[in-house]
């Protein structure tokens, strides 16, 4: 049994919430918090499996709420969110970087024709979340000696590099903000990006990494030319490519394993336009997302750079890029950045 305390200041939406996760006979609710301070006291005292956590609540904010809940007794934390309050999305987004493993869309009323789909995602997120081990990975948490062994011989391309493509899902948007926030304006190529996340909020993400980090970050539109120390993340339901003129493709392509977009997607058509002139990231996520457009970079003679354990929040689609045997190198998520600006120069 998933054991959840739901956090959340309006009493509707969270007697919403709670029938929405209760209607699986595996998940209990096990406290309901009106406020980041009840959220705070209830995670102590209970110690959930998960926490579903709302951002903008009184007395205490979701932000400063899972902060404090990380920090003190690590616990998988789900953010759900309002779509339509920018500010909110931004709070959200930031408050992955606090430590909360993803964020999804506040559900809509049982009227709503989305609403058995939201329910569905809802509970099947819960289970998979629940299981993550929360530890705060970042910077010092990377053995010193762990982290130099890795640096010893990196792989260097045989070409210079002309693009940067790069898949992530759980754990994605704070790892991409953390990447971006290391790398120049002036970088040298375009970077292309598909991340896992809900609907709605790709707009969000890419409003708030433009505005946290120095790259021009952009949701992709179709035929726009792909310009250096710029960043390109694949809007909602659309498989995300690149051709060799350096104009970005979208299409309604079929999903790949069930993601529209898909890394293996962009790996795949990155690898037919740049062959060994191009660098793939695969970066924390779940799942196996990317693997075999990532078979396509290698064979092309392209570099793929593979987030190590250590720093994932979830190590899934890098670990499997790894027993693929793909990978040409393994980085700690601190030094991806360095790395990318080294070899592009």
């Amino acid at each position: 049994m998933i054991r959840v305390l739901v956090a959340e200041d309006s009493p509707t939406a969270r007697q919403l919430l709670v029938e929405m996760l209760t209607s699986d006979s595996g998940i209990t609710v096990v406290g309901e918090a009106r406020n980041g301070l009840e959220a705070i006291e209830m995670a102590e005292r209970l110690r959930p499996d998960l926490i579903t956590m709302d951002v903008e609540m009184p007395e205490l904010d979701g932000l400063e709420a899972t902060m404090r809940i990380v920090g003190k007794f690590p616990t998988p934390i789900i953010i759900v969110s309002s779509q339509a309050n920018a500010s909110e999305v931004a709070l959200s987004l930031e408050a992955t970087r606090a430590g909360a493993l993803m964020v999804l869309p506040k559900p809509a009323g049982p009227a709503s024709p989305r609403f058995r789909e939201q329910q569905t995602h809802l509970v099947a997120m819960v289970k998979a979340m629940s299981d993550v081990k929360v530890v705060r990975r970042w910077g010092a948490s990377t053995p010193t000696k762990a982290r130099r062994a890795l640096q010893v011989h990196p792989a260097r391309p045989s070409e210079r590099p002309s693009m940067v493509a790069i898949g992530a899902s759980t754990g994605g948007p704070a790892a991409l903000r953390d990447m971006f926030n290391a790398m120049p304006a002036s970088f040298a190529v375009p970077i292309l990006v598909v991340q896992h996340i809900s609907k709605g909020f790709v707009n969000g993400l890419a409003n708030w990494l433009d505005a946290n980090t120095k790259l021009q970050v952009h949701v992709a539109t179709a035929n726009a030319i792909a310009r250096p120390g710029a960043v390109y993340i694949a809007p909602d339901d659309y498989q995300l490519g690149i051709r060799d003129d350096g104009r970005i493709h979208l299409s309604g392509a079929p999903p790949v394993g069930s993601f529209r977009p898909s890394a293996t997607h962009l790996f795949a058509s990155a690898a037919a336009a740049y062959g060994n002139r191009m660098i793939a990231v695969i970066l924390t996520g779940m799942g196996d997302d990317g693997v075999t457009g990532l078979r396509a970079v290698h064979a092309a003679g392209g570099l793929v750079v593979a987030q190590d354990e250590a720093t994932s929040i979830v190590y899934g689609m890098p670990r499997e890029a790894a027993r693929a045997g793909v990978v040409t190198t393994t980085l700690a998520l601190p030094d991806i950045a360095p790395y990318l600006v080294e070899v592009v120069s």
